[in-house]
């Protein structure tokens, strides 16, 4: 025991020191340092998404996901007018594709009018996929890398959401108390915290029904138009069987009338006396979304209309069965990397996995309600999971933008247990 305390104290020190000295190796911290525009800034010049639909029901339940990338591709380099040739390398988040999606992602790209020359790669941190793609192409463009790329996400929850999605351990890692809670599902997880937390029922409700009203208010106010590309696909008719073609422009997970009182009618879903049901806690979705980034100074020289830029970004682990805390330890640690008090911040777009997990980080950081998720969040229009880290750029920035308002944090719990948030300064 004494041994595991030295060296906790060890690592401790050793995170200490270098936090000091990343400290010391930024001479320019804080909100108004974030509104300075350099050459070397890593901007933004198109972030779009898919409508998102409902899992098994929506408009794009019977749309493959490399077809709604590919969709949000072609989307892309229509808005932004980019040549394709000159995007090096674009980074794709999915969670339940099947070898990651590596290969269709790649000829998604293909299809859209990427060169072969344009490389394409997946990768997967459970809910926060969408977002490390955009900062795993933000910091390859800051390392020299590459000079353009895209951060993507792309998911079909109707086609692979299930128990297939989640992989059988072996005896070693059955054999290991931690290791083993990475397996537990999320929604008992979370039903446990929010007992554990103190969170009731009827604030989850409330949370909820604030949501749906929200994303109701803004999809009739046009407020998700300009970050959405519509897309015609090809859905079956489940009454006739019939396949048709349609073109899906808005979210329909977006449902009217929802309050308090009706969402406390809802059956509870993972125990008897529980408090998460489906109502309170975010939908299985289809969707897909896109960004685009270069430097300041590449964008300048392009032409390329700067819509916003890319700050910084934080991951961090926490205890696999608290993982919905996730918001809360990687927000802080976001802040104190750009200077920035909780105050400084004009909207926080905070995934809405469960209304318990996101209203407890919300008081946990004593955050200002009206300024999260101004326009609803996954509980209203939904979750494909290796989205919403790029979706949330589009919607963030696009807010921002309509309110004159210029600092935004996005940022989600992980699955296993780990949070991850990011800084964006709207032009």
């Amino acid at each position: 025991m004494a041994n595991q305390t030295g060296r906790g104290q060890q690592a401790q020190e050793r995170l200490s020191q270098v936090s000091s000295h990343l400290s010391g190796s930024s001479s320019q911290k804080g909100k108004q340092a974030l509104l300075e525009k350099n050459p070397d800034d890593i901007v933004i010049t198109c972030a779009l998404r898919t409508p998102i639909t409902r899992g098994g029901k929506g408009g794009f339940k019977n749309t493959a996901s490399a077809d709604l990338l590919h969709g949000a591709f072609t989307a892309l380099i229509r808005r932004s007018g980019i040549d394709p040739s000159l995007v090096e390398d674009i980074a794709v988040g999915t969670v339940l594709a099947p070898g990651g999606g590596a290969t269709e992602f790649r000829a998604a790209a293909l299809a859209a009018g990427f060169p072969v020359t344009t490389s394409c790669k997946s990768l997967n941190r459970q809910c926060s996929s969408g977002l490390q793609a955009c900062v795993d192409i933000a910091n390859a463009i800051k390392a020299g890398m590459i000079e353009i790329g895209i951060g993507a996400g792309a998911e079909s929850m109707s086609s692979q959401y299930g128990p297939q999605a989640v992989t059988e351990f072996s005896e070693l890692l059955e054999g290991h108390k931690e290791a083993a809670n990475c397996k537990v599902p999320m929604g008992v997880l979370s039903e446990k915290m929010a007992k554990a937390k103190g969170i009731p029922r009827s604030e989850q409700d409330k949370f909820a029904a604030s949501s749906f009203q929200k994303a109701v208010r803004a999809q009739q106010q046009g407020l998700f138009d300009e970050e959405i590309a519509p897309l015609t696909v090809k859905w079956t008719d489940p009454k006739t069987d019939e396949e048709k073609t349609i073109t899906v422009a808005k979210d329909d997970g977006v449902r009217e009338g929802i309050t308090a009182e009706s969402l406390g009618k809802i059956r509870p879903a993972f125990s008897k006396d529980g408090s998460i049901h489906a109502g309170n806690a975010s939908q299985i979705s289809d969707g897909a979304a896109a960004v685009l980034l270069m430097k300041r100074s590449t964008a300048q020289r392009l032409g390329q209309p700067i819509i916003g830029k890319f700050v910084q970004a934080s991951v961090v682990g926490v205890p696999p069965l608290l993982m919905g805390v996730g918001p809360a330890a990687a927000i802080p640690v976001v802040l104190q990397k750009t200077g920035l008090g909780k105050n400084d911040v004009d909207i926080y777009e905070i995934n809405e996995a469960f209304a318990s997990q996101c209203l407890y980080c919300i008081n946990e950081l004593g955050l200002d309600m009206e300024k999260v998720n101004p326009k609803g969040g996954a509980i209203a229009f939904g979750h494909p999971l290796g989205v919403t880290g790029a979706r949330q750029v589009s919607t963030l920035l696009t807010e921002l933008k309509r309110t004159g308002k210029k600092v935004g944090v996005t940022s989600m719990c992980i699955g296993t247990g780990m949070g991850m948030a990011a800084v964006w300064v709207a032009e």
